[in-house]
């Protein structure tokens, strides 16, 4: 992996995936930012210009730490996720001291506008902490707000959260990392300038100010197969919601079934049915549905089975997809659910074979429920009481 020393920053590029060193006795002193963009030393929020007049530059930086408000990135869509800057009771979704809120509201009503519009809003420079020691960070992009195939309303959403009995709002924010592998120092010293100089912009950047396309970073995966590792839960928070399913379904495994079939109702938007199989009589198959494709009168409905495994301490092997993949009929495939993991030979297998078999693992329900802002383990511990409500 590239890596830019502290000493090195001021004339440094940006190079996607590349580290920027922060100084070594990690104070405010040590961060990378003043010297690498010229902008303050903290915040998750970092910019150039004003709001009121106009922002020339931004900065988003996340520490990928915070269990509550999970900023994530989409390798293979090029989609990055954000939350906002208002994450404590007491204050309005727009009453932040760094403005954060206020200045996602303000670019991404612009980024869906026309050229003039989408002129007002700053180039955005996406920074992942990197390493557990020290003030390092990875780039990860240029990016601006919004995905092509979700509306202004889609991209920004204003989340409810509770903490000490007090509920409070915050934005979830969706920008497109845009396919631009280098950006070239003196784009960037013409940006610090406060003169930025389009001849010398990528050309990403400058196709979406004329056009509005967004022309994303897509990373294909090489291999297609994930480890154990990257099914398994991601941070302590994760483990934490996947602990609460697992003890929650404790005393009566099966029900795990039909919270498996709900999960896979979040996960594929298109099922249309999904119905559990009885315990004694289901021929192999915990749960049997139907999945639409298309839309209207020319669509078709696809038959799948669902396997539900409630596991914590040990992987889905070959013999238990084994018996997945021989209850399929044809056309038909097959969904796995598991709060394990599916074992690496299995899963090698399940691609080689090219079998029609959709995994959810550990890591995957923690996504779903995230995305359904269902992202601590009270909360989480009420929706299974309320879904799913074993002895109570």
């Amino acid at each position: 992996m590239k890596t830019v020393s502290f000493a090195d920053l001021e004339r440094a590029d940006l190079v996607v995936d590349a580290v920027y060193e922060g100084g070594v006795d990690n104070t405010f002193g040590s961060d990378p930012f003043p010297k690498l963009l010229s902008l303050s030393n903290q915040g998750g929020f970092r910019f150039r210009g004003t709001l009121e007049k106009k922002l020339e530059m931004l900065m988003l930086y996340t520490t990928n730490a915070d269990a509550d408000w999970p900023d994530s990135v989409d390798l293979e869509t090029g989609v990055f996720s954000y939350y906002g800057d208002n994450k404590k009771p007491g204050h309005a979704l727009h009453d932040t001291g760094r403005q954060g809120n206020r200045i996602l509201r303000s670019i991404f009503h612009s980024a869906y506008g026309g050229p003039e519009q989408r002129a007002l809003v700053p180039p955005t420079f996406i920074f992942a902490r990197y390493g557990d020691v020290g003030r390092n960070v990875k780039f990860l992009g240029l990016a601006v707000p919004g995905t092509s195939d979700v509306s202004e309303k889609g991209s920004l959403v204003a989340l409810w959260r509770s903490s000490g009995g007090n509920r409070f709002q915050n934005y979830r924010a969706l920008f497109s990392i845009l396919d631009v592998p280098i950006i070239e120092r003196q784009w960037l010293d013409s940006l610090i300038a406060g003169a930025p100089d389009e001849r010398l912009a990528p050309d990403a950047w400058s196709e979406w100010l004329k056009t509005g396309k967004r022309r994303r970073l897509v990373a294909e995966r090489s291999v297609e197969w994930r480890t154990p590792n990257e099914q398994k839960p991601l941070t302590k928070r994760d483990r934490m919601l996947v602990d609460v399913i697992i003890s929650h379904f404790e005393a009566s495994p099966y029900e795990f079934e039909h919270c498996a079939a709900k999960l896979t109702e979040m996960a594929l938007p298109n099922v249309v049915s999904i119905e559990v199989t009885r315990r004694h009589r289901d021929g192999g198959r915990d749960a049997i549905g139907q999945y639409r494709i298309g839309s209207g009168p020319s669509s078709v409905l696809v038959d799948f089975a669902l396997e539900a495994k409630c596991w914590s301490e040990r992987g889905v092997g070959v013999k238990s997809l084994s018996r997945l993949i021989s209850r399929l009929r044809h056309r038909q495939f097959g969904v796995l659910v598991t709060t394990s993991w599916l074992d690496r030979q299995a899963y090698q297998e399940l691609k080689e074979d090219e079998h029609p078999i959709v995994v959810i693992a550990a890591r995957d329900i923690v996504q779903i429920l995230t995305d359904a802002d269902i992202s601590s383990p009270s909360e989480l511990r009420d929706w299974l009481k309320a879904y799913f409500p074993i002895g109570c």
